[in-house]
């Protein structure tokens, strides 16, 4: 696998930071750096689409604001704040993992692990939702691929990978942790922009080619490969975040 060159990264993300910061939305997990607040909104945002999660979002956490009042809940209370978004086990599985947090809601500041390694060993937190949680809440230097970005990194830099292959998902992968920023602080808006760009522009259904602030360096904005990569239509995005 060719990774690609660091000039072209680099050139790519001040591209791409630069259109982030007059486009991206005003998300209200995007205002915070509370894991626990983070965390619900990635668990919502599998299989929910963003406009959806945002009112379940704010309702929840009236009902919860903090990861201790999960933990001291009962599992039926906390579901049916759920109910509504479906996938149910998403609820069961932040339950359990508030508990383990926060010794069961008895410890005074909860323990939420800060590197990807870590958080994967909570329940139902797998590489992305790891990696989201550890960039977004705590700026560490961490790679994400979910679908809006596997179709981002797929098209700019690799227009023969298929997003939906295991394989081919390996290399996204480390195309992801190649294209990385040096800081976690820019790391942060990175990751934000990456989704964003697969959300807004970069999407399953139309490659708008004409308002994409990185088609100078996109392998799939070229006349022989453009076609081809908007024929492949990825799986849905199951998460604005594993």
């Amino acid at each position: 696998m060719t990774l690609p060159p660091i000039n072209t990264a680099a050139r790519f993300r001040r591209k791409l930071h630069a259109w982030f910061r007059v486009r991206g939305r005003d998300l209200p997990w995007r205002r915070t750096r509370d894991p626990y607040r983070i965390l619900v909104s990635e668990l919502m945002l599998q299989q929910t689409q963003v406009s959806r999660v945002m009112d379940y979002y704010a309702r929840f956490l009236e009902r919860f604001p903090t990861v201790h009042d999960v933990a001291r809940a009962r599992p039926g209370r906390v579901r049916e704040a759920w109910a509504g978004l479906g996938y149910y086990a998403r609820a069961r599985n932040l339950h359990a993992l508030a508990r383990q947090v926060t010794d069961r809601g008895r410890a005074e500041v909860a323990a939420f692990p800060t590197t990807p390694e870590e958080l994967r060993e909570l329940p139902g937190v797998g590489a992305y939702t790891a990696g989201a949680v550890a960039s977004f809440a705590f700026e560490r230097r961490a790679a994400l691929v979910d679908t809006n970005v596997a179709r981002v990194l797929s098209r700019v830099f690799a227009p023969t990978l298929n997003p939906k292959s295991a394989r081919d998902q390996r290399q996204l992968w480390a195309i992801a942790e190649h294209i990385l920023p040096r800081t976690g602080r820019a790391t942060w808006t990175h990751n934000q922009s990456l989704m964003e760009l697969g959300a807004l522009v970069c999407t399953a259904r139309v490659a708008r080619c004409s308002e994409c602030p990185v088609r100078a360096v996109c392998a799939s904005a070229q006349p022989t490969t453009t076609d081809v990569r908007r024929s492949r239509t990825p799986a849905r995005r199951t998460a604005h975040r594993g």
